[in-house]
């Protein structure tokens, strides 16, 4: 079946394309050059006047494990205000700040997002991270596993174990739990919560194994670029949400020595004490800080307004904030002493103080990075806000009277404390598409997604260009997935099942003789029972695995 999309404005950055108006030609789920004269077009869509980019991608998005599943449980009160009803496509389900595995796929497509990425997946438990991705629908799904705070890795530091063997390590971490990035959690302190350590500085020596945090990120940003992993190390560094975190997230930035990093949700690690309040925006010394260091990349992690629910592996920062919870519960836990958890429901308001300034350093740092490339879209769902809010947040990147209307209505006390009402700077469309398309691609590893150039999957998004933004990218008219049409003027008229994107580099066969050692000594589970199979993830006809390829071994770069 020939497919042909014609007349389009195309926004297309990986391949330079500024709203072109060209036709589109798709083929077996993928995008072809332009066939033969004799060739019969089997379905034509007329796009003249319409906007064309690519589906658009999540880098950094909590959709499946375990604290996502508590979070659900815990918040019957969200699920009972948002059911979504039972159709003859789409199947009930519920939820707005957690919501089930259905209503995520139905509303990522919805808004024309057609992948997502869990950015923290613990190895022990990436079973059910997998099972609760597979029940969600449409949207390509992929994964970052933790390591930083798991015992056989801080034995391995303590030990002064040489480069090689962590990387062995590593790479089976990804093979096991089917990943496609690592992620770090507050570099060794969530084990340090654990010997009744409340605070863990970059520098800082662990009680237990005498490691810092810096060796941590050292060594494992060090692995992930020497096996060829695409994404660099996904780093949540430490004091999360704590004044004067500024130093730390700086100091962080040169802890790798130049192996690359991703700053994640780093909103919530870029606050000075300056004030009265003792609490300030570090935005500006971010944002020059990103644009000096071409080795570093970030997501904002945008804070906006409303009830949510803060669920992060963090047990030792959301230990301290449970007692700001709205409505007041938490959980905190973990699993086999690997990790953490931590569920604590949040409501942001903007005439909090604190709540306001966050909301105006999150925008200050998307407005003053100068790179699209090294700067993405979210909102840490749903620590931040929701991502059905991404439409809203858009608005307030492309559109400055807009923006300095909600500024208006701030807390006063943070609207003194901002500069954001003096930055000119508005999106254009092909920043747009490069932070959720070809930029997020690009930095997870997707080489065939995030573009438009033959050979991609066709994963195409289209909408009808209007001033008011929010409204544009709230609704698209049409969604592509691998060349189905999933939704038509911003509803699903068709349910199918994305890839599970993985990488696989090669190691050292020979590390598992150890690691079953360690598991039949210290874990409840054996060894075997942490590797997860294709056929597991495919189950059901649901999907299947798609293994991005690696650079394979390499040396460091500067």
């Amino acid at each position: 079946m020939l497919t042909k999309l014609t007349g389009g404005r195309v926004y297309d950055p990986a391949h330079g394309i500024d709203g072109q108006v060209m036709d589109l030609y798709i083929r077996d789920g993928r995008l072809i050059a332009r066939p033969g004269d004799d060739e019969k077009i089997s379905k034509e869509y007329d796009l003249r006047g319409k906007v064309v980019m690519a589906g658009a991608i999540d880098m950094h998005t909590h959709i499946g494990g375990g604290k996502v599943n508590i979070a659900r449980m815990m918040l019957p009160e969200d699920h009972r205000a948002d059911p979504v009803a039972h159709s003859e496509l789409c199947r009930a389900g519920c939820g707005h700040v957690a919501p089930s595995t259905l209503t995520t796929g139905y509303r990522y497509a919805e808004m024309g997002y057609t992948a997502g990425f869990e950015p923290a997946i613990l190895p022990v438990n990436a079973r059910q991270a997998h099972l609760e991705m597979g029940d969600t629908p449409i949207i390509d799904k992929g994964g970052y596993a933790m390591l930083g705070s798991d015992d056989y890795f801080l034995r391995m530091l303590t030990a002064k174990k040489d480069q090689n063997a962590i990387n062995d390590y590593v790479a089976w971490t990804l093979h096991a739990s089917q990943a496609i990035g690592i992620k770090v959690v507050n570099p060794g302190g969530i084990s340090a919560f654990k010997f009744n350590q409340r605070a863990l500085d970059l520098d800082a020596q662990h009680a237990y194994y005498q490691v810092s945090p810096r060796d941590v990120l050292k060594s494992l940003s060090r692995a992930v670029h020497e096996l060829g992993i695409a994404h660099p190390l996904h780093v949540h560094a430490n004091n999360l949400g704590v004044p004067g975190n500024l130093d730390t997230t700086l100091k962080t930035m040169g802890a790798s020595e130049g192996y690359p990093l991703h700053l994640t949700h780093i909103q919530f690690h870029s606050y000075g004490t300056e004030g009265d309040r003792k609490f300030s925006s570090g935005a500006a010394a971010i944002a020059e800080a990103i644009n000096q260091h071409q080795h570093i990349s970030a997501d904002v992690g945008q804070i906006l307004f409303g009830q949510t629910v803060t669920a992060s592996g963090d047990s030792m920062r959301q230990h301290a904030n449970a007692g700001l919870a709205n409505p007041n519960k938490s959980v905190i836990m973990d699993i086999e002493c690997d990790a953490g958890c931590g569920v604590v429901p949040f409501k942001y308001r903007d005439q909090n103080f604190v709540n306001a300034l966050q909301w105006a350093i999150g925008l200050e740092i998307f407005l003053l990075v100068d790179d699209p490339w090294r700067i993405f879209l979210t909102t840490d769902h749903p620590n931040g806000a929701p991502f059905t809010s991404y439409p809203h947040l858009i608005r307030l990147l492309m559109d400055k009277s807009f923006r300095n209307d909600m500024f208006t209505k701030l807390n006063l006390d943070a609207q003194a404390m901002s500069t954001l009402a003096g930055i000119n700077r508005e999106y254009s469309l092909y920043e747009i598409a490069i932070m959720t398309r070809a930029g997020a691609a690009k930095l997870v590893g997707l080489h065939d997604r995030g573009h438009l150039g033959v050979g991609a999957a066709a994963d195409i998004t289209v909408y009808t260009e209007d001033a008011d933004r929010e409204k544009m990218f709230s609704k698209p008219d049409y969604v592509f997935k691998d060349g189905t049409l999933v939704v038509r003027n911003g509803q699903v008229v068709q349910v199918t099942w994305g890839s599970t994107h993985t990488v696989r580099p090669e190691f050292d066969r020979s590390v598992e003789q150890d690691l079953r050692g360690h598991f039949d000594r210290y874990h409840t589970m054996k060894l075997d029972h942490v590797k997860v199979s294709d056929d597991e993830i495919a189950e059901g006809g649901r999907g299947r695995v798609q293994v991005q390829p690696c650079l394979g071994r390499r040396e460091k770069t500067r």
